[in-house]
């Protein structure tokens, strides 16, 4: 057996320990770029504390990272706090009228409004809004696309056709939350036997993480 140089070993070694610790890495970027985007928002219910006490540099600089822990930790206090008093009469009351004022503000209406529609229809549960992952041929025929529908409603109507369309989002790999939402008959949806989560580790996975195949009838 030929004995491997020192580059090639080095190289195999390199190699083992990079997909070793590739998943530590990633995880933690993840979560570091989660939490910078939350507390990008977070960290302003920090207002009326003096900003030469949270931020760096004398007040000049970007939040210090403890400060926006506890701007987290307040805002989930708070997110708390509303769901509470959203479970009686008058908080219900008082939210309605804050959405009306919302809804009220031009510009800022239209957002809101399509963004508390999408809520709705997410957190609803009445429909299999993303909860069933379905086959597509895209992005053309032939070639097949893991995607998960979002929504079983008429469109046919609405877009002018006799066909009765579906919602279907493709995400993209290795990235999930951005992808394509396409228009598919009805009868060119075919519905898998996988879960979410096991269609989500697919694409993430470069399609490296294939779900366990499932019998059928």
């Amino acid at each position: 057996m030929t004995k491997k140089s020192l580059p090639a070993r080095w190289r195999g070694n390199f190699l083992t320990g990079f997909f070793i610790v590739l998943p530590a890495v990633i995880s933690f970027a993840v979560i570091k770029w989660v939490f910078g985007t939350v507390s990008s928002v977070t960290d302003l219910l920090l207002f009326f504390l003096p900003k030469d006490i949270t931020h760096q540099d004398g007040g000049k600089g970007d939040v210090l990272w403890y400060w926006s822990l506890v701007a987290l930790a307040l805002a989930v206090v708070l997110t708390s706090a509303l769901g509470r008093l959203a479970r009686n009469y008058f908080g219900r009351k008082l939210i309605e009228w804050s959405e009306a004022l919302m809804l009220a503000i031009p510009l800022f209406n239209k957002v809101y409004g399509a963004i508390k529609q999408v809520n709705e229809a997410f957190s609803s549960g009445s429909k299999n809004s993303f909860k069933t992952v379905v086959r597509v041929e895209f992005p053309r025929a032939g070639m097949y696309s893991i995607g998960f529908l979002t929504s079983e409603a008429q469109h046919g109507k609405a877009f002018k056709t006799e066909e009765e369309l579906v919602c279907v989002f493709i995400p993209t790999t290795p990235n999930p939350t951005s992808g394509f939402m396409v228009l598919v008959p009805a009868d060119q949806v075919t519905r898998l036997d996988m879960s979410v989560a096991d269609g989500v580790k697919y694409i993430v996975s470069l399609g490296a993480i294939a779900p366990d195949a499932k019998p059928h009838d």
